[in-house]
């Protein structure tokens, strides 16, 4: 007698295996990573430390915070780079 043909292991397809996610964000740049939010407390943060190392004396908090804003944009790009610091 003829053997029949199990129906559910002809048709089944066979999957790529999948990437880990590791291995996919180790080639993604970090601020893709990064939301806003985040973005914003690390500004908020570098401006506190600015505003603290100079005794916290009133009327520099928008220079406090457009430096800072500087400085974590060129961290950020420069980790995007690759270049730690």
């Amino acid at each position: 007698m003829p053997r029949e043909k199990n129906p559910t292991l002809s048709t089944v397809r066979k999957r790529a295996p999948r990437k880990s996610v590791a291995a996919t964000e180790t080639n993604a740049p970090v601020t893709h990573y990064m939301g806003p939010e985040l973005r914003s407390a690390l500004i908020a943060e570098a401006a506190f430390f600015r505003a603290e190392r100079r005794g916290f004396a009133p009327g520099n908090e928008l220079e406090d915070w457009l430096a800072a804003e500087s400085e974590v944009d060129a961290k950020l790009m420069s980790a995007d780079s690759g270049g730690l610091t």
